[in-house]
């Protein structure tokens, strides 16, 4: 088929899909269900229908394969909508009820459930983590190393905290980027394709720290050593505990470590950009580690949850209420202040990688980053405004000075097509013009 027919073929099929999934069952007994209005929300009509036509435009050119969207205001839902393909394959719309591996955004759900148990009094912010870990009491750190090989290691100075590990300093490395000798071992021991948290920790345990605690901030494996903990703490799986007291309360019985098998079919894929074809192709399943049909694949507080729109929308909405929604208390206002509150000095700047330049205005809170200074992190966004976003694409922010939330939800992962929209870009501009008018 000639390129350009096979664009407008395929544009045609987005608008057809986009019409299927406002057709689509969602969950019959929880907000949000649909949106309330553009102006029931706060913002003009001509706003949100140049934001939803800016999403549907971002499908339609092939910059992702299928989107959820949902932005909510003072707690009503300006708009909540779908558009494109949960599977270029299978051709499988996008649906409001598609399930997506949100990665990272697992972080901030494992942050609530440490703060859950900080209330109960299990822990302190400046107890040592290997009160709790104490696989981790002989830790010894990355003095140096060189390209012929040769590392030199050093004990720890003092024992890494809890407020380190739940702000990213406690020195643990990751595995998903650097070629330093404590990133490669991470990648050469599977540390993320353990079988489960106790191997996991196992593995750690003998990979040196890549510095100091305390001394700078690095995108760390903290959030599933923090998994672990609660393990430790309540003598549940992490998955068990989460079930029972956040996503149960909450009535999130999408989001869970696998996919149920009545629930595949509402699995959306992850596609990426082929430069050859000149169009979306799906990603191949991995084979290096459970897959998320496996009920006993790991519970990676990291990166390891499933969810849907819905259900991270009423996490959010907890936590912009202070921690309570439909009468559901999970933590208190004092909780969620905490984890919303910029816990870096300027010394420990964000940074991706070991010598990676910093992140101007971004700080970090508890298991999510938080935007201290807008104006230096060039965002029209409010003082405060906390958020993260997944490996796949999925994305979330809270601005708590204007009361308003972002969700996004997609799956994409390598390669784009050139000259494709900064997605989350597009939209915080629209919503903060719209704001200004």
């Amino acid at each position: 088929m000639h390129t350009a027919h096979r664009l407008t073929a395929f544009k045609q099929l987005i608008c057809l899909s986009f019409i299927v999934a406002l057709a689509a069952p969602v969950h019959a007994d929880s907000w949000p269900q649909q949106e309330a209005g553009a102006e029931a929300a706060g913002f003009t009509e001509a706003a949100i229908d140049r934001l939803d036509a800016a999403m549907q435009e971002i499908v339609a050119n092939q910059d992702v394969a299928g989107m959820v969207w949902m932005l909510g205001k003072d707690g009503v839902i300006a708009t909540y909508e779908a558009a494109g393909l949960a599977s270029v394959d299978d051709q499988v719309p996008m649906t409001r009820d598609s399930l997506f591996r949100i990665y990272s955004m697992s972080k901030p759900i494992t942050g609530v459930a440490m703060m859950m148990l900080w209330e109960e009094g299990l822990w302190d912010f400046d107890d040592p983590i290997n009160k709790f870990v104490p696989q981790f009491s002989n830790l010894q750190v990355l003095a140096s190393y060189d390209d012929a090989g040769n590392v030199e290691l050093e004990p720890l100075a003092r024992q890494p905290t809890m407020r380190e590990l739940m702000s990213n300093t406690a020195g643990f490395a990751y595995g998903l980027f650097g070629d330093d000798p404590a990133n490669k071992a991470f990648q050469d021991q599977g540390v993320l394709a353990s079988a489960d948290l106790d191997e996991m920790i196992e593995k750690v345990a003998g990979i040196p720290l890549l510095a100091q605690p305390g001394e700078q901030w690095y995108y760390s494996i903290g959030m599933d050593i923090q998994g672990y903990i609660v393990e430790q703490l309540t003598g549940m799986s992490f998955g068990e505990y989460l079930r029972q007291n956040l996503f149960e309360p909450l009535d999130m019985m999408d989001t869970r470590f696998y996919v149920q098998p009545q629930d595949v079919a509402r699995f959306a894929e992850v596609h990426y950009w082929d430069a050859d074809t000149q169009r979306l192709v799906q990603q191949p399943h991995r084979t290096d580690r459970a897959g998320y049909l496996d009920p006993e694949r790991l519970e990676s507080g990291g990166g390891g949850l499933v969810s849907s729109a819905h259900d991270y929308a009423r996490f959010i909405q907890m936590l912009v209420n202070q921690g309570e929604l439909d009468g559901a208390r999970i933590l208190a206002p004092e909780s969620v202040r905490i984890m919303r509150t910029n816990s870096l000095t300027g010394e420990e700047d964000m940074r991706f990688g070991i010598g990676g330049p910093g992140q101007p205005g971004q700080g970090w809170g508890v298991d999510m980053a938080v935007t201290y200074d807008p104006q230096a992190a060039g965002s029209p966004q409010g003082p405060g405004t906390y958020y993260w976003a997944g490996a796949a694409g999925t994305s979330f922010w809270i601005d708590p000075v204007n009361n308003i939330f972002w969700l996004s939800m997609i799956q994409a992962q390598g390669p784009r097509r050139p000259g494709s929209a900064n997605m989350g870009e597009v939209a915080r501009d629209i919503i903060y013009e719209s704001l200004n008018q």
